[in-house]
């Protein structure tokens, strides 16, 4: 048979596009090498997620006598929080499974391997078997870069050097921890094995961590880290990895800090070979498929969701990519707008932000007002953080009076963030959000109060 539609990759974006697809009445091909999922549901978001809310109860737990509770001989089992993430991840995985029953998607599991267009349509190769599709959605993701370090091979080989993937199926907690690159990914594992035990340190090329956070809320967060005793070594390039330690390079000279396992966590890069891509022509542009903003690419009825678009690299962006790529192969007009999409640093406290940052209104030429507040002008964030110095920033068009951007550290700010999408989608002026009721008391009401500071 000739499907209507064949996916690469049933990563969020893939697998989601099928569940649309297949619910709208197209006959849906998803393939999948590994596991229905992809790295954010079997090595990614998910799984680490589970990890850091175990964490933050053995945090509460160590230090309750700052609400008024005392817990005794708290202790903190590695391999009971492992084996409840995967017990969480194998129930996610069945629920992906069930939903393609549900969709009628057939699902093949194998390597998908382009070989070209014939006169019904585009022909894939899975194995042996061969298959035939109107139209091609490529949501093959993306993997770790591994940088060109001395000693990086044989220290991935040998299980000193350790990618998102391995790590979170670690079965102990390794006494010593340096991680490389602070970024997302970087950041939350140090906060994981922080809180769990480790003697962690990051070292980051860059002079501040996680990444175009604005400023007073990546200072904010280092802060909040070295107060648990993480140490960070900020513009310092590492050079080599020996069987025991990391060599890096700072103002200082050539330093070198022992480990028990190394973290290499340096960013990702889209999956765009392996796959006979180059058969039918894609075009490529700075290492991720080029497409516009309804996920089309240069070749007829091929698509192009998730990372190896390399747009926003995110789960919940890859969703939505899924989606408008099959709304469009519908007919019905759909686009991705990137500019009201969110960002999550889910560390203990959590970092959120959406929406325009200083940094990118000077670069877009916009007149815009800042206003920064405590966390503490609302009553639910003092109730439950003891201690906390938590920030929300805002930003505002001057010229129009409407709302550009949200920034937040403080928890739980990733529940909170996706309100202001609508307030930017809509373009909404500051006295119609000053009209809105939050519920009190919540810590979104801080959002509120920050706009009165206008």
């Amino acid at each position: 048979m000739v499907y209507d539609l064949l996916i690469i990759g049933g990563g969020p974006a893939g697998y989601m596009a099928a569940e649309r697809a297949g619910h709208a009445g197209l006959q849906t091909l998803l393939v999948e090498k590994k596991a229905l999922g992809g790295v954010c549901l079997n090595e990614g978001c998910i799984p680490s997620k589970t990890l850091l809310h175990s964490a933050k109860i053995y945090d509460y737990a160590r230090f309750s006598d700052k609400y008024g509770v005392t817990a005794s001989d708290v202790q903190y089992d590695h391999a009971k929080v492992i084996k409840r993430k995967n017990k969480v991840v194998k129930a996610l995985v069945g629920g992906v499974k069930a939903k393609m029953k549900a969709n009628k998607v057939t699902v093949v599991d194998g390597e998908a391997v382009i070989k070209g267009r014939g006169g019904e349509g585009y022909e894939v190769a899975v194995g042996d078997e061969a298959y035939t599709a109107k139209r091609l959605l490529i949501a093959t993701g993306s993997l770790p870069i591994m940088p060109p370090i001395d000693g990086l091979k044989p220290g991935f080989d040998n299980g000193f050097v350790l990618t998102n993937r391995e790590i979170l199926d670690l079965e102990t907690v390794p006494k010593s921890l340096v991680v490389v690159g602070g970024g997302v990914i970087g950041m939350e594992m140090a906060s994981y094995f922080n809180s769990a035990g480790s003697d962690v340190t990051v070292i980051e090329m860059l002079d501040h961590i996680a990444g175009p956070v604005e400023p007073e809320l990546r200072d904010t967060l280092l802060k909040n880290y070295k107060k648990a005793g993480v140490t960070f070594k900020l513009g310092c390039q590492v050079t080599k990895i020996n069987s025991d330690s990391v060599v890096y390079k700072s103002d200082d000279g050539e330093e070198t800090i022992q480990a028990d396992k190394v973290l290499m966590s340096i960013g990702r890069k889209p999956v765009v070979t392996g796959f006979g891509l180059e058969t039918i022509g894609v075009e490529l542009e700075r290492g991720a498929i080029k497409v516009d903003e309804t996920c089309r690419t240069n070749v007829p009825e091929v698509y192009a969701a998730g990372d190896v678009n390399g747009r926003s690299m995110l789960a919940h962006t890859a969703y939505r990519e899924g989606e408008v790529a099959v709304n469009n192969m519908l007919g019905q007009k759909d686009r991705v707008r990137y500019n009201t999409i969110a960002t999550v640093i889910y560390t203990n406290p959590e970092v959120s932000g959406i929406g325009e940052t200083e940094a990118t209104a000077k670069e877009k030429g916009i007149a815009y007002e800042v206003r920064t507040i405590s966390m503490r002008y609302s009553g639910r964030y003092m109730a439950e953080n003891e201690g906390g110095d938590g920030i929300c920033k805002l930003l505002v068009d001057k010229q129009y009076n409407k709302l550009l951007g949200v920034h937040m550290i403080g928890n739980p700010s990733s529940e909170i963030i996706y309100g202001v999408a609508p307030m930017l989608e809509t373009e909404m002026r500051l006295k119609d959000i000053k009209e809105l009721v939050f519920p009190h008391p919540t810590v979104s009401e801080v959002i509120r109060e920050g706009i009165f500071e206008f």
